[in-house]
């Protein structure tokens, strides 16, 4: 019984992958995007083709051996026939598709790619420029100098105090210079 569970749980998590999921809604959306693609090369491409032959480029066709004799459905009755313009026609759906993929949807995510790697170097560039303390790390140092000024009676240390407070703001490590001091 626990190896069904396993085998299901690898199921669940080979399902649940990122690429699994993008592979899915990218299968649905080219079938859709199908039907757009197709639907301009019958309604735009094949009657502007059309204007200087038959409206359908799938009737574009080579008699390969005569003699040709082809029905009005476009059967071939006798001979050899080199059916062209159907290549000829996917191809031009192929174009299409490739063009409107790249110009609609590659080219913007190369764009937003590039602004949004060109804003993580500048950000990466200020924070290499101006290394700033830790918050944690400067209150931490902080309340353990408070800490040495309350033991010590707070005279001693007031000024020492000070002294790493200005350092500590200046980039310096605080507390490493009267460390033998204490």
């Amino acid at each position: 019984m626990s190896e069904k569970q396993g085998v299901l749980a690898g199921f669940k998590a080979f399902l649940m992958r990122g690429n699994v999921v993008e592979l899915a809604v990218a299968v649905v959306i080219g079938a859709a995007f199908t039907k757009i693609v197709n639907s301009v090369v019958e309604g735009v491409i094949n009657p502007v083709v059309g204007s200087i032959g038959p409206k359908d480029l799938e009737r574009y066709q080579f008699c390969l051996q005569s003699p040709c004799e082809v029905t009005e459905a476009g059967e071939v009755v006798t001979g050899i026939t080199i059916k062209w313009g159907s290549v000829l026609s996917a191809s031009l759906t192929f174009l299409i598709t490739a063009a409107v993929v790249y110009f609609l949807m590659i080219l913007p995510m190369n764009k937003f790619k590039e602004r949004l790697d060109a804003k993580n170097a500048a950000e990466a560039a200020e924070a290499a420029a101006n290394p700033v303390e830790k918050t944690e790390v400067r209150l931490l140092t902080e309340i353990r100098d408070a800490l040495l000024a309350q033991r010590d009676g707070g005279t001693a240390h007031a000024a020492v105090l000070a002294s790493r407070l200005g350092t500590a703001e200046s980039g310096s490590r605080p507390g490493s210079e009267d460390r033998s001091k204490s």
